[in-house]
């Protein structure tokens, strides 16, 4: 093999790996970025879990080979791009990324895949809006919480109202005797 071949099949498997390790990636359009933004991007990166790749469009397109999970990232591979491989929280991915286009003003989310589907840049900012994965594990567990005291209150209300029933049965029974009683005294 030929040194650049080599180079060439060591960066696919890396790309492969990285496939494998993420759970969303986001290609941007990188035109017109020099080196040093390119590398301030990857910093804003690299502490919440996201890296940053300048990959030719062709060998990630060899990386994908047979993933069908990520066949859909192709419809993004056009012109230079910059692939985010997002581990952890996609919304924070996404905030980073957004701070450093604001100061740059030179790139542009093209799309993302994540779970098999392919995300316009509108849909992966609705997912970015979204409160964090702890919000949200918190309420859902409030919300799981909330349920069983509200069961138990409405169980323990069964009892009790039927309990006030009953002891509503012989004032009840004592009022219709008295009413009959009155209505025969005074006939």
């Amino acid at each position: 093999m030929s040194r650049s071949l080599e180079s060439k099949v060591a960066l696919r498997e890396e790309l492969e790996q990285e496939l494998r390790d993420s759970q969303m990636v986001m290609v941007v359009d990188f035109t017109g970025l020099s080196v040093a933004e390119i590398t301030a991007l990857r910093r804003k990166l690299r502490p919440i879990g996201a890296t940053a790749r300048v990959t030719k469009n062709t060998i990630m397109k060899k990386a994908i080979g047979d993933q069908v999970k990520w066949q859909p990232i192709e419809t993004f591979l056009k012109g230079p791009s910059v692939c985010l491989f997002v581990r952890g929280d996609i919304g924070e991915t996404l905030k980073n990324y957004q701070a450093f286009a604001k100061e740059v003003k030179k790139t542009e989310l093209r799309g993302g895949v994540f779970d098999g589907r392919a995300f316009a840049p509108d849909q992966i900012k609705a997912v970015a809006e979204l409160p964090p994965r702890e919000v949200l594990l918190a309420k859902i567990l409030g919300i799981l919480n909330n349920v069983p005291s509200r069961l138990a209150g409405t169980v323990n209300e069964v009892p009790a109202s039927v309990a006030r029933s009953i002891n509503e049965v012989p004032a009840s029974l004592a009022r219709a005797v008295k009413a009959m009683q009155e209505k025969q005294s005074e006939g």
